[in-house]
């Protein structure tokens, strides 16, 4: 096992080297001249940066001091978003690459091989034909010297040209990839966007037609996202006017001691029915017990593995799966074992994995996050190989599931194809 993982890794060590050196090359090596000041700055820049973003995903495992781990942050995360991005665009670059150096070498052909324009009003030089082979004048005979037989070298590509093709497909790249990396970081700073959404809930009472549950995953609270994006998550779930509000896992990225200020707007939720919170696999990363405890005191209510009744539907929660290395995993029979299955049920489950569970023990709507919808196009694919649903709504049998694409962002904070959201759930009666 460990020669696996060692094996894992020096592959993955590999392809990253190999990568940066591919995008040194194109946007450094082939459009500097060597020694000059930007050959150097750009070359130290594919030394520091890639430094950064290991420093960055070392610091939050290794106990670094929270400041420290900010300050490396937002270089190192940003950098893996800009090279995954600058990388996809060379490489559209290489297609693009040869038909420019053939236009441009084209062009300048047809330059040389131009007729040269004559003043007006010039008399026309007349060119006599060459004169066939016969007696001179003297009564000797004449020889013409022998045309030139040689073929023509082969045309030399212009340095100038290949420097312009570089500088261009390079340029073009790099604002495509960094154009890109700017608008995605955008997005996860501006705040999540409300969708909603309505789910017809079978057992659902005509008194609970139009519930409305306010579900908010991944908010991803750390050294990048922090008070102020809470606050932002806080006014935008507030704003809507629900009946009940659901966190449904992946609060933070830290400990307590770490980001709990960052957490206190959390206590502005506002909720007829109240706010409920189950744990994500990075609360178990970042001491879930006291978090569990932390949200308890800002006045959400954690159901760990547990059941309330609401409103005439059963609202469950379970762990996630990431707590089975602690004892404390999803634990469906205690939260869903002994409930009258006639009653409409929501589940609150952090990873959409589970939906085989939901559906075993006859829950009616499932809601989930875990995602990220991908975050960084095109990780959807990737997502999409290890969820049952990547983002949106489905149905599985009897059983319903909703996956939020979740607030905030994990690493980069950079979205790419799959906006940040709070989404709005109202509850249809059958009945109504």
């Amino acid at each position: 096992m460990v020669v696996v993982f060692v094996l894992v890794a020096v592959a993955v060590l590999a392809l990253l080297a190999g990568v940066h050196r591919y995008v040194w090359r194109r946007l450094i090596g082939d459009t500097t001249a060597g020694g000059s000041l930007a050959r150097r700055v750009g070359t130290v820049a594919a030394f520091v940066l890639p430094l950064l973003t290991v420093g960055a995903l070392v610091s939050s495992r290794s106990g670094v001091p929270f400041p420290v781990q900010q300050v490396l942050a937002w270089p190192g995360y940003l950098w893996l978003a800009a090279l995954l991005y600058l990388t996809l665009a060379l490489l559209a670059g290489e297609a693009v690459r040869p038909l420019l150096s053939r236009f441009l070498a084209r062009r300048a052909a047809a330059r040389q091989t131009a007729p040269v324009d004559v003043s007006v009003g010039a008399p026309a030089v007349q060119v006599p034909a060459a004169a066939e082979p016969g007696p001179a004048t003297d009564g000797s005979t004449r020889t013409d010297p022998a045309p030139d037989t040689e073929a023509p070298a082969p045309p030399v590509a212009d340095p100038s040209r290949r420097l312009f093709v570089a500088r261009a497909v390079g340029g073009a790249a790099a604002l495509a990839g960094l154009g890109t990396v700017g608008l995605g970081t955008y997005g996860v700073l501006r705040g999540p966007r409300t969708k909603r959404i309505t789910v017809r809930l079978a057992g659902l009472p005509r008194s609970a037609h139009g519930f409305r549950i306010a579900m908010v995953s991944d908010i991803h609270l750390g050294p990048i996202l922090g008070r102020a994006h809470t606050r932002r998550v806080v006014d935008a779930i507030n704003a809507t006017s629900p009946d009940l509000i659901a966190v449904v896992g992946d609060l933070v990225d830290g400990s307590v001691a770490d980001l709990g200020p960052a957490a206190e707007p959390l206590a502005g939720l506002e909720a007829r029915h109240g706010s409920y919170f189950v744990t994500g696999n990075h609360e178990y990363f970042s001491g879930a017990a006291e978090w569990v405890d932390h949200v308890r005191e800002l006045g959400l209510h954690p159901l760990e593995n547990a059941r309330v009744e609401i409103a005439g539907f059963d609202l469950a929660g379970v762990n996630d799966v990431a707590g089975e290395s602690e004892g404390q995993g999803p634990d469906f029979a205690r939260a869903l074992g002994d409930r009258d299955r006639g009653r409409a049920s929501v589940l609150l489950a952090h990873q959409p994995v589970v939906i085989d569970d939901a559906v075993e023990y006859g829950v009616g709507l499932q809601l989930s996050g875990h995602t990220h919808g991908g975050q960084l196009w095109p990780g959807n694919l990737v997502a999409e190989l290890a969820n049952p649903t990547v983002a949106g709504y489905e149905r599985y049998g009897d059983t319903q599931l909703y996956v939020s694409r979740g607030a905030g962002a994990w690493g980069p904070p950079v979205r790419v194809g799959a906006p940040s959201d709070i989404t709005v759930v109202e509850l249809a009666s059958p009945q109504a």
